[in-house]
């Protein structure tokens, strides 16, 4: 019988994964409608922190960027926050994305300096530039210095209207992490940073310019750290150099990403959520509460090296987040083959796999 060569980019899991995703996403967009403020608070927070990994894991995932300086970032996204609605007078909720452009804007010369480093003197830069630009903001009294500044420009906005604007845009922030890197990994960038990733020497035979890949990703990585940050401190108000370039900011990411599975879309997302139900139950044990995070991320990497997300990938095979191009051979009953006709597969070009 005839066969016939189909070429396939979801999966069964994918489709129906989708399906519950809207359903979910609906239900989140309601629920300033159905719960309390408390509750919307605590999944801002886990919308932001998902954000800061998915954002990670772009980085040293896919691109084989380990930066551990990304707070940078963060904190640039807050104090841009801070520069456009209480000295500039700009509209609170549009400072945030103005305050993403800023941190889009000083990626480009950060990257310049940065990517003169490779391997553990790269890691170890970008903590040395996140904490250059903690001492500008200490140093700056027009944004407070080191005792810290709140942000005004909230006083004259209805609280219950400021936790439901922050809900939505900490939402869609979460959401459009997801899908950014999802759809980065589809293209061309994104099977050029694979390849960057896995032999950079190498990689420019394909065709692939290294440094503008890597330019690209740091400067996208970084944009939505710094709009993250605007969000985080959008919710806080109150902002401290200390804390709000504090490493402590990629230490979240790094475990996050680790537990939950490095170089595949659905490890942060689990990695957050184990992260996010121990920080909400054990983070009021003080000093125990980090020797659990630290037991547990020894654990999970020893057991299972490519995380949580890792294991249910070996044993069920499950992708919510398909990238590649599947090829299925099937038999096609509809055509006639004469004794003759033989059938010839198509040539497919495949693309690496993940969940």
């Amino acid at each position: 019988m005839p066969r016939r060569v189909v070429v396939e980019r979801s999966t069964f899991a994918s489709r129906w994964g989708m399906a519950v995703a809207i359903i979910g996403v609906l239900v989140l967009a309601l629920a300033p409608a159905l719960f309390l403020n408390s509750v919307l608070r605590t999944l801002v927070q886990f919308f932001y922190l998902l954000a800061l990994a998915q954002m990670w894991n772009l980085l040293a995932g896919y691109a084989g960027l380990v930066s551990i300086g990304q707070q940078a970032y963060i904190g640039i996204g807050a104090y841009g926050l801070l520069f456009f609605a209480d000295r500039l007078g700009v509209n609170l909720f549009v400072s945030v994305f103005l305050a993403a452009l800023v941190a889009a804007v000083l990626a480009i010369p950060t990257a310049a300096l940065v990517f003169r480093l490779r391997g553990g003197y790269f890691a170890i830069g970008t903590w040395v530039v996140a904490e250059v630009y903690r001492l500008l903001a200490a140093n700056t009294q027009s944004l407070g210095g080191g005792s810290g500044v709140t942000i005004t420009a909230a006083i004259g906005i209805d609280r219950t209207v400021r936790e439901y604007v922050t809900y939505w845009i900490a939402l869609g922030l979460a959401i459009a992490s997801v899908l950014i890197v999802y759809y980065l990994l589809r293209t061309r960038l994104g099977l050029a940073l694979r390849a960057v990733r896995d032999r950079e020497m190498a990689a420019p035979t394909l065709g692939i310019h290294v440094l503008r890949a890597k330019v690209q990703v740091y400067v996208l990585a970084s944009t939505i750290c710094g709009l993250t940050g605007a969000v985080i401190y959008l919710s806080l108000l109150r902002l401290q150099p200390d804390a709000t370039f504090s490493v402590n900011w990629t230490v979240f990411m790094i475990f996050a990403v680790v537990i939950g599975g490095i170089g595949t879309i659905s490890g942060p997302i689990v990695g957050t959520i184990v992260y996010f139900l121990l920080q909400q139950y054990l983070a009021d044990l003080g000093p125990i509460y980090l020797i659990i995070l630290g037991a547990v991320a020894i654990l999970v990497m020893v057991q299972a090296p490519r995380g949580l997300w890792g294991l249910v990938l070996d044993r069920w095979n499950i992708r919510f987040f398909p990238v590649q191009l599947r090829v299925r051979v099937k038999e096609d009953p509809s055509a006639a083959s004469g004794p003759n006709e033989t059938t010839e597969p198509e040539r497919v070009r495949g693309r690496s796999v993940d969940g």
